[in-house]
């Protein structure tokens, strides 16, 4: 359903001082949906920090030019988030607890009044008014739709944030949840200065030697279902001490899988921890992967979702294999 952002500028005007965060190990949807709107509110006279739970990821960092985005527990401590004059707290691109890590315990603590904008199906109650709309192709077109109902012209520096988050949530406008109304979005945000030419060559052309290690690595371990319709591979801890990368340096790997041939599923496993493997599922056609990540606490879209499993990389791989394998054969 279309979100009505009424009540949101009317909370918007109410509150003067800002904290905007979003997931674990942010992608360029969250990075980008918290730039744009920092942005947007400073435009309006309100103080803004952005605060997440872990850095910006080393080959995405064009995205945060003035390296504002703060880190909890490097750049400011629990208690002087706490400690402040913050009076609104608004989660982007996530409404769940899990994913939020740290900056969870800060906003399960705060006073502050809590906001959400979110496109996930998946979610838990934060105690927050909810601005939702799961069948948006990303959180950048939500983040672009409230920032027009608060009155405030696109910059170049909303623009170039909110396409990287429309065009990498959307395999740069391949999924199926693309239609008119993102290249529509597009079309307002390159009028505004997005360069996608640029954006597509900081995203996908400026990879580190240990990148390209890795994911050699990861497609070297490609396993696929006897019928062909599933593949799924990982990095281990020991892949990552060995090509020296991050496991940001995964990202987009999952979706490789998916050009096999006949291969309608994917998974991909990347292991954090020693207890602790996160997991990334895509799917084409009718499959939906949503629900599998939902069996481990994970959520997402029907296409494209996510969970972490307290476990190792074999056992990881042993439960989502069987889990994703029993629903391909219900």
């Amino acid at each position: 359903m279309p979100i009505v952002w009424r009540p949101f500028v009317d909370l918007v005007s109410e509150h003067e001082s800002f904290v905007l965060t979003s997931h674990q190990r942010p992608d360029c949807d969250a990075l980008g949906s918290e730039i744009a709107m920092a942005e947007a509110l400073e435009s309006l006279g309100k103080k803004v920090r952005i605060i997440n739970a872990d850095p910006v990821p080393e080959n995405i960092s064009f995205i945060d030019p003035s390296s504002r985005i703060e880190v909890l527990g490097k750049d400011v401590l629990p208690s002087q988030v706490l400690a402040s004059d913050v009076d609104l707290m608004m989660v982007l691109d996530t409404s769940a607890w899990q994913q939020l890590g740290p900056m969870g315990d800060v906003l399960r603590e705060s006073s502050a009044k809590k906001v959400v904008i979110d496109h996930h199906v998946s979610g838990d109650d934060l105690g927050a008014v909810v601005f939702k709309n799961d069948s948006a192709e990303a959180n950048g077109r939500l983040v672009l739709d409230a920032i027009a109902a608060l009155g405030v012209p696109v910059t170049e520096t909303m623009a170039r944030a909110l396409f990287a988050a429309i065009a990498t949530d959307t395999g740069w406008f391949r999924f199926q949840s693309v239609g008119p109304a993102t290249y529509s979005a597009v079309s307002k945000l390159v009028s505004a200065g997005a360069n996608p030419a640029h954006i597509f060559s900081q995203l996908y052309e400026q990879n580190s030697l240990a990148r390209v290690y890795l994911q050699g690595q990861i497609l070297q371990k490609i396993e696929v279902s006897p019928d062909g319709r599933f593949a799924h591979s990982g990095a281990t801890l020991d892949d990552l001490s060995e090509t020296g990368a991050d496991p940001s340096d995964s990202e987009d790997v999952v979706n490789r899988l998916l050009t096999i041939a006949g291969v309608e599923v994917a998974a991909l496993l990347v292991q954090l921890e020693p207890e602790l493997t996160k997991v990334s599922l895509r799917s084409r056609g009718d499959f939906d992967v949503r629900a599998v990540a939902e069996t481990f606490g994970g959520g997402g879209h029907r296409a494209a979702a996510g969970l972490r499993i307290s476990a190792g990389f074999e056992d990881a791989r042993k439960a989502v294999v069987e889990a994703m394998l029993s629903k391909m054969n219900d």
